[in-house]
């Protein structure tokens, strides 16, 4: 089968790009291949991709290209779109507020008319965990009907505003759309702006590590490989399940771990003490996030089972690889 992935050269779409190529099927990918952080590992990605005969790399922009990106469509005879481009983070939304748009939201609207045009059966696109806001204050975990209409920050918006689109172009157009909330993904090729890169680099370089809110955090730390094996599984649920499909599912562990636990585990596997600063709540951040993942579960069978542990050394053997 042929796919088409956006942001292929991002973190998750280079693992769900793999996984499907490991598999036999075409990847045709699109990625704009910004500076946003390091290009080097965006391009390192995509030629590791690029050593698969199947796969085919576009060098486009959802929000720029979409008459090149229609062609490819009509070229391959593309039936399912994963869409993972993005303009991810939340406190870069505070600064540089357009890339939001552009990126989040015109490109998004191009390829739900995209899917229109070309009578596309299913499109599986990335939320965001950060579309739940301050829910936490009221619930123990998040939950796929919880209201998502109080966004901490630009990011998280815009992320609901594609569920929206997404939905509304699903009703009309009569094709499977789902939308994927992740909760804080780590692993190899990960992203050079979240937390476990940033810790892990300046730990590393003996570094002092900035814990914001004094350390009085936790997220759901979620192991790309569970992730991108969650992507596949839902993918080929949508294409076999004979009834439409309009979901949002959450992708995460299930399990919120405290920061400064989440500290001490890279303490274990590197034998060292580590260097702390203790800052304020920086502002657009969430003080916690868990994922309820019950109804994910219901729908594939979802049993992520890697450890923060196992995780954090599979990543850090990854880094200091590539790194040198």
């Amino acid at each position: 089968m042929k796919f088409l992935i956006t942001g292929s050269a991002g973190f998750i779409g280079m693992w769900t790009s793999k996984k499907l190529l490991d598999m036999g099927h075409t990847v045709i990918g699109i990625d704009n291949l910004n500076n946003y952080y390091d290009l080097k590992l965006k391009i390192d990605r995509n030629n590791f991709l690029k050593k698969y005969k199947n796969y085919i790399f576009f060098k486009l922009d959802l929000s720029k290209d979409i008459k090149k990106i229609d062609q490819l469509i009509k070229k391959y005879k593309i039936n399912h779109i994963l869409h993972f481009a993005a303009q991810a983070n939340v406190r870069y939304s505070l600064t540089n507020p357009t890339a939001y748009l552009n990126s989040n939201l015109i490109g998004f609207f191009n390829l739900l008319e995209l899917c229109k045009k070309n009578k596309i059966k299913n499109l599986i696109y990335a939320s965001s965990s950060s579309a739940y806001g301050n829910n936490f204050k009221n619930h123990k975990s998040f939950s796929e009907n919880l209201r998502t209409n109080t966004p901490k920050n630009l990011y998280a918006a815009s992320k609901i505003c594609n569920e929206i689109l997404a939905h509304s172009y699903s009703e009309i157009c009569k094709f499977n759309s789902i939308g994927l909330r992740f909760f804080t993904v780590y692993g190899p090729w990960g992203r050079p702006d979240m937390a476990p890169f940033i810790f892990l680099n300046k730990i590393l370089k003996k570094k002092t590590i900035e814990v914001f809110n004094s350390g009085k955090m936790s997220r759901d730390f979620t192991y790309v490989e569970d992730v991108s094996n969650a992507i596949i599984k839902i993918l080929f649920k949508s294409i076999y399940t004979k009834k439409r499909i309009i979901e949002i599912f959450n992708i995460g562990r299930g399990k919120s771990i405290k920061l400064l636990k989440f500290i001490n585990t890279y303490e274990k596997i590197l034998n060292i003490k580590i260097k702390k600063k203790y800052l304020p709540l920086q502002k657009g951040d969430m003080i916690s996030t868990k994922s309820n993942i019950k109804k994910l579960n219901n729908f594939i069978n979802y049993n992520p089972n890697t450890s923060l542990l196992n995780g954090l050394t599979k990543f850090t053997a990854w880094f200091v690889n590539y790194y040198k």
